[in-house]
């Protein structure tokens, strides 16, 4: 099959493209706003952009439910800072549930039960329970073409600190099959790391 983007004429129950781009990593952006009120969601449009230096971006599509910009941007944009934490097989539910479209006096942290870590050198705190943190600095945020519901940002962050829990290092290398992190597949589905395979580059 072959369909046109502008026309979105797939003809299809659901639109099939983010079901072609898989598996996503899902961003577990923690900020804070100017107010002090902790925000945690999950945005399974995220990725490592750079690695010297260590950047990331994640991209917020439409408009927050109550109205206005989605409270992770605008409190990046505020702020200048936030933190990304390692989504993981143990964390699902809680994550899920810090997808809720809530209002933004409301701390998704303390409504999915999650206990939250100071940073080290940004003010967003981390999930405690997550077994890696990327604290980042806002670098910039760049409008797309709007959605079909709202607007479209591309946050990117520059990583100015990175934790990981000892528990998932061995032999100096980050054990992902301890770790176990989730991934967005298209639709409601995920996918798990479970198998991991290595192949070296040609010389």
């Amino acid at each position: 099959m072959f369909y046109d983007c502008a026309k979105n004429d797939h003809g299809l129950k659901h639109d099939p493209f983010k079901a072609c781009i898989v598996p996503r990593p899902i961003g577990w952006i923690s900020t804070i706003s100017k107010d002090g009120v902790v925000n945690l969601a999950p945005f399974s449009f995220f990725n490592a952009v750079s690695e010297s230096p260590p950047m990331v971006m994640f991209a917020t599509n439409g408009s927050h439910r109550h109205g206005g910009l989605k409270d992770s941007l605008q409190n990046a944009i505020d702020t200048r800072e936030f933190v990304v934490n390692l989504a993981t097989w143990d964390l699902r539910e809680a994550m899920n549930a810090t997808s809720a479209g809530v209002e933004s006096t409301v701390d998704e942290a303390a409504v999915a039960g999650l206990a939250m870590a100071p940073s080290r050198l940004v003010k967003p705190p981390r999930v405690a329970a997550s077994p890696v943190h990327l604290e980042c600095a806002l670098h910039d945020v760049v409008e797309l073409p709007p959605a079909r519901y709202g607007p479209n940002h591309l946050v990117i962050g520059r990583v100015l600190g990175v934790h990981i829990e000892d528990g998932v290092l061995v032999e100096g290398r980050l054990d992902l099959s301890r770790v176990r992190p989730i991934a967005r597949l298209g639709y409601h589905d995920y996918t798990v790391v479970g198998e991991i395979f290595t192949m070296m580059r040609p010389a």
